[in-house]
């Protein structure tokens, strides 16, 4: 696992990325999580220990049908998140050693696509 300067450096280019899609606003009521949203809609979490799992990980929706694709790729790092999975969401960690952040770019961008305004979606080009 990372340290915690590596673990708050992740946070922070998580937020990055996040905040750099039109609109969305960050909003945290433990500190420790984070919840992404555009216009009241969730495109994301970051969540830390979440109900004491240990992980650091983001939380996004997949493209539909592909979440159990997506996690059965690489079950280290993927999974089905509690509650959220059933609606097509996956978790991918951000605690592991190497992380691919053009993939969580892309992980992040594709949640917007599908939960953002069609108005702002035009706006990604």
């Amino acid at each position: 696992m990372p340290s915690d300067t590596s673990a708050k450096s992740r946070r922070a280019r998580l937020t990055e990325i996040c905040r750099s899609l039109p609109e969305v606003e960050a909003s945290s009521r433990t500190g420790r999580h984070i919840k992404f949203t555009v216009r009241g809609r969730t495109v994301a979490y970051y969540l830390d220990d979440h109900h004491g799992d240990g992980m650091k990980a983001l939380n996004c929706k997949a493209p539909p049908g592909m979440r159990d694709t997506i996690v059965a790729s690489d079950k280290e790092r993927f999974f089905v998140p509690p509650y959220l999975g059933a609606r097509g969401w996956i978790g991918l960690r951000l605690d592991l050693e190497y992380l691919d952040w053009r993939e969580v770019t892309q992980f992040v961008t594709d949640s917007y696509r599908l939960v953002a305004p069609k108005t702002l979606v035009r706006k990604l080009g």
